[in-house]
């Protein structure tokens, strides 16, 4: 059996005195979509960003436990962060292209890395966009501002902007949170095609969403993971009473 994408041991995490992650033990396997679900300020987005160290930014926060990303502990001393988001990239709750051109929103990335020689941008830009299925509309535009597209285009621009980096898992926290019901189905169906070649992580809300689109659920409450399975089984026979309770409707 192949390593999991990203394993967490007794991992705690606090904002100073709160505790806002308690002893989180989860193996999340890769080419899989996992979703985490719960009411809000459940430790969703906390636990999602952990995985590559965004929390890091939040002054007052500390850990314990561990948190390996495909076999390596993420928060050993000489972790090289740079190379860590990049292989974990993140797609946030509202699209966020910077306010350049598109092209110059798929290669921003690649610049600042300097890992990728220019001449090999012109194809990285063709697959990451085919990838995310906007090269048809889009490559005849690339110089255009992208803030001149559509939530939804946004949206799939930032996914593509990830992908250029060529990453191993890809995190997404409420990735259709700003996006309307056709175009959050759009999105739905993307996550389903990328998942054949990356390992996705998803923070939602919508727990029908969680049930269409994923392979595993883990359902968070107070910080606290109360219970990890496979989707169907997780929503068709939870074994928690506070998992049914919520996916029942009777709180959260």
């Amino acid at each position: 059996m192949s390593k999991p994408a990203i394993e967490t041991r007794y991992l705690n995490l606090f904002y100073d005195t709160f505790h806002a992650l308690e002893d989180i033990s989860i193996s999340i396997e890769e080419r899989k979509i996992t979703a985490l679900i719960g009411p809000s300020g459940c430790g969703k987005s906390t636990l999602v960003r952990v995985f590559n160290r965004m929390n890091d930014l939040i002054e007052g926060v500390h850990i314990t436990g561990q948190v390996l990303v495909e076999g390596e502990d993420i928060y050993a001393p000489n972790i090289d962060l740079i190379e860590l988001r990049r292989k974990v990239g993140m797609v946030f709750q509202r699209p966020n292209p910077f306010p350049l051109s598109i092209r110059k929103n798929i290669t921003f990335g690649l610049e600042i890395h300097n890992t990728t020689r220019k001449t090999d941008y012109s194809g990285i830009i063709e697959e990451s966009l085919r990838s995310v299925l906007l090269w048809d509309d889009l490559k005849d535009k690339l110089d255009r501002s992208a803030l001149e597209l559509s939530l939804e285009q946004q949206q799939r621009l930032c996914i593509a902007r990830v992908i250029a980096m060529k990453p191993k898992i890809i995190l997404m926290d409420e990735p259709c949170s700003a996006l309307d019901p056709i175009a959050t189905s759009r999105i739905e169906e993307l996550m389903q095609e990328l998942q054949k070649e990356y390992t996705i992580v998803i923070v939602t809300h919508n727990m029908q969403q969680a049930a269409r689109v994923s392979d595993y659920t883990a359902f968070l409450y107070l910080g606290k993971l109360i219970e990890y399975g496979e989707t169907k089984r997780l929503f068709s026979a939870p074994r928690e009473k506070q998992t049914e309770d919520y996916i029942t409707g009777r709180f959260g």
